[in-house]
């Protein structure tokens, strides 16, 4: 038995109004008994639209987060009104520099309080959007966005048998649209850069900066390494982490926050499902998994520590064979039934197929591995996934040192993440995509809302008969009570499950 602690609370500026940004955070503080309080969620915009930063700056410092003793903030919603909007060029640098200084007047209000900070380092591709409706009058809406990707992707400088190709991408994207996307990552880069420094004079205690979509190769290079030069220079390699990601970010700081208050440093061992598999790099990232799950664990507030882990993290890679599925799973299930904490990510998501993940998934269920799992995560790029599995499980080991664990919502994050990553992805997703594609509309990033409405009662009607099943064979003492299915967004990228179990009678 652990002595019941009171958990400080966290004031938790979400990177946008996304269910993985704003929804899963939160969600981990229910876990742990420990209150996360957001800004209302009308002042966190909805994709297209952005976010109001001087409303967030406002409720910064008013009632609601004035009892908070940790803060973890998103330097893109506060500088510019969440990630979409980090990537246009619509918010100068001198509103994001004043913007941000909010947080040297937080520091004021509260000297003693633990404030982290987290940006992003802007990813290569703009916002992919096809130029339908109010879309057609945003940021470089398809085929121009296309075109900046590949522009970004080449080497910096082209390498000369890249220069032909490079000449072609300039005129189609324009000089007009070019120019504002590279003054948008400029001032990027320098916001991040500011934000080193704000670190460095000790106004932010902990500072993440996470590349977002970019692999080894691209533009995003000089910003990277730039900032890494700051860093260094600053002497501040244990106070900022530069890494691949973006999403997961929130989770990440906030599952810190919550091992803070329990005075907890979690032990993780990191388990490969094949030998070899830490060097695996994702297309979407700059570096091998094994740096990126290293940098994660430490964002979560845990060590690396294989020898003597309190919380043991299978990581299921690509190309991973039968013989090896079947020992991950016996060892997963030894860990189980020895009373160890497991977390559980699977990222043959890289594999560009569904079937391989969700047959696994499926396996985890049958054989009742997954009842017993302190988080679960597949669907999306290692870091998400990554993040999200160790945050989760940081926090259900926090709430039980502090006496202040809530089962039922343990089990309400871990229902809904196997819902979204494996019902979802691997089987509701592509049948709305069938849906709207035999309609005509093959671009799914954006819907008109006469497009939208009946795809998300579809989406509604067929993840619920899912959900159903699948909380049969996860958790049959729960029944779900409310659950509410939407498509956030108005695209079919993300769903959110919003759900309330309840104990069988």
């Amino acid at each position: 038995m652990f002595a019941v602690l009171a958990l400080a609370t966290i004031a938790f500026v979400p990177l946008d109004d996304r269910p993985v940004t704003r929804q899963l955070p939160q969600l981990l503080g229910r876990i742990a008994g420990t209150p996360v309080v957001e800004p209302p969620t009308a002042l966190l915009g909805n994709y297209l639209d952005f976010g109001k930063p001087d409303s967030i700056i406002a409720w910064l410092n008013g009632s609601q987060a004035e009892r908070a003793h940790q803060f973890v903030v998103s330097a893109d919603m506060l500088a510019y009104g969440g990630l979409i909007a980090s990537r246009v060029a619509e918010t100068s640098y001198g509103d994001a520099y004043f913007r941000l200084r909010s947080l040297q007047q937080l520091r004021r209000q509260h000297p003693s309080a633990w404030i982290a900070a987290f940006g992003t380092v802007m990813r290569l591709a703009p916002t992919g959007i096809p130029a339908v409706g109010r879309a057609q009058t945003f940021f470089a809406p398809y085929p121009i966005w296309s075109y900046i990707q590949e522009f970004a992707n080449l080497h910096d400088p082209p390498l000369p048998k890249e220069a032909a190709r490079a000449a072609q991408l300039r005129p189609l994207i324009g000089e007009p649209a070019l120019q504002a996307y590279l003054n948008a990552r400029y001032r990027d880069y320098s916001v991040d850069d500011l934000l080193i420094k704000m670190t460095a004079a000790g106004t932010i205690d902990r500072l993440a900066l996470g590349q977002d979509d970019a692999g080894p190769i691209g533009l995003h290079v000089r910003d990277v390494r730039a900032l890494q030069a700051s860093v260094a220079q600053d002497g501040l390699e244990d106070r900022v982490a530069i890494e691949p990601g973006a999403d997961e970010l929130g989770m990440a700081m906030v599952s810190q926050a919550i091992a803070r208050s329990a005075g907890w440093t979690p032990r993780i061992a990191v388990v490969y499902s094949m030998p070899g598999g830490e060097t695996i790099n994702d297309p979407l990232e700059y570096a091998p998994i094994e740096a990126a799950i290293d940098g994660l664990v430490r964002l979560c507030g845990a060590a690396h520590d294989d020898a003597h882990p309190d919380i043991t993290l299978f990581v299921r890679v690509p190309n991973t064979d039968a013989p090896h599925d079947d020992d991950l799973l016996s060892a997963m299930r030894a860990q189980e039934q020895a009373g160890h904490s497991v977390a559980f990510a699977d990222l043959t998501f890289l594999q560009n197929t569904f079937l391989v993940q969700a047959a696994f998934a499926q396996r985890l269920l049958d054989s009742g591995v997954a009842s017993k799992l302190d988080s679960y995560a597949s669907w999306n790029t290692n870091a998400n996934t990554i993040g999200t599995a160790v945050a989760e499980a940081v926090a259900a080991g926090a709430g039980r040192r502090a006496g202040t664990y809530d089962a039922l919502a343990h089990a309400e994050f871990t229902f809904g993440r196997i819902v979204d990553d494996y019902a979802f992805h691997d089987f509701v997703r592509p049948q709305i995509n069938a849906a709207l594609t035999a309609q005509g509309v093959t671009d799914h990033t954006y819907l008109l809302a006469q497009q939208a409405a009946p795809i998300a009662s579809l989406n509604r009607a067929a993840l619920w008969n899912r959900a159903a099943s699948i909380l049969k064979q996860l958790y049959p003492g729960y029944h779900i009570a409310a659950i509410q299915i939407t498509l956030p967004w108005n695209r079919t990228f993300e769903t959110g499950i919003e759900v309330g179990l309840a104990p069988n009678l």
